[in-house]
């Protein structure tokens, strides 16, 4: 099975005409069967937000979590723990909700541009799976250098042996903090795919402060989704599910890309949350 969706559902305001604030995750759950959780990177969420949104969608709708951002090294200043142990017990304490309804699909351990290949991170990076314990967990790199022509075999074995689902990326090729698309599972039951465009003058432009707002702008063209759509199918054999998310976004692209990317591979989806019809609809 191939699930398309976005990363966060709160900017694309193509979907929500008419839509208020706290009905757009519903709204949302009516387009797409999963959706990627960027607010957990910020901050571990109290159980409250969890519980609700499990409520507000469907059986069948699928949460990709992003880990706290103090897991995965991009922590500055202090962080709101004593210990790294006590983080690791609030974050999967936060997951329960999800957990409980069947919802989690994964937690996604996406590392920063200075997390380079060397023993010391390889170390944390088995520490980090050690803590989640049985919780089905991607990884993404932004460092090319686990991707080198030495490193790269090396790379994937080691997700493959730690049993790391592959976060594999398309985006720009735009120095050492980016890394190449490379089309390999290395779980059998599920893959990750992550679609950041491929503005590559943007990908390092800090943009005065709104560096997301720069990077991710970009609108993916139909020839550039048919090379997806030829990808997909090579990863199907590989791995039993496979979760695409567009995360290009600051141009308002992101949605549209996605419900074109569904088109393309010529998916209908059932079990979505009933979609509100505009009062003039026929």
């Amino acid at each position: 099975m191939i699930y398309i969706g976005l990363a966060g559902w709160g900017d694309h305001d193509d979907l929500y005409e008419g839509t208020p604030s706290h009905a757009k995750l519903e709204t949302y759950s009516s387009f797409y069967p999963i959706v990627e959780l960027d607010s957990s990177f910020y901050a571990v969420q109290p159980l409250r937000n969890m519980e609700k949104w499990a409520r507000e969608t469907p059986p069948g709708f699928q949460f990709i979590v992003k880990a706290y951002q103090g897991m995965t090294g991009h922590q500055k200043g202090s962080a709101p723990f004593d210990t790294k142990e006590e983080m690791f017990q609030a974050f999967i304490a936060s997951l329960q909700p999800l957990l409980t309804a069947g919802k989690l699909a994964m937690v996604l351990c996406q590392f920063p541009p200075w997390f380079d290949c060397k023993k010391e991170h390889v170390d944390y990076i088995r520490y980090v799976k050690e803590q989640l314990k049985d919780i089905p967990c991607a990884l993404e790199f932004r460092n090319q250098t686990w991707f080198t022509t030495d490193m790269r075999e090396r790379t994937l074995s080691f997700m493959k042996e730690e049993n790391w689902i592959h976060s594999i990326c398309d985006e720009p090729q735009a120095g050492i903090g980016s890394i190449p698309t490379v089309l390999h599972a290395t779980n059998e039951e599920k893959t990750l795919i992550r679609m950041h465009g491929r503005n590559r003058h943007g990908w390092n432009d800090p943009g005065n402060g709104k560096w997301r707002d720069v990077r991710y702008l970009y609108q993916y063209k139909n020839h550039e989704l048919e090379e997806w759509k030829r990808n997909l199918e090579l990863l199907k054999n590989e791995s039993k599910t496979i979760y695409m998310i567009f995360n290009n976004n600051s141009g308002g692209d992101a949605a549209g890309n996605a419900k074109e990317m569904i088109s393309l591979m010529d998916i209908e989806y059932t079990g979505l949350a009933p979609r509100q019809l505009n009062l003039f609809s026929e």
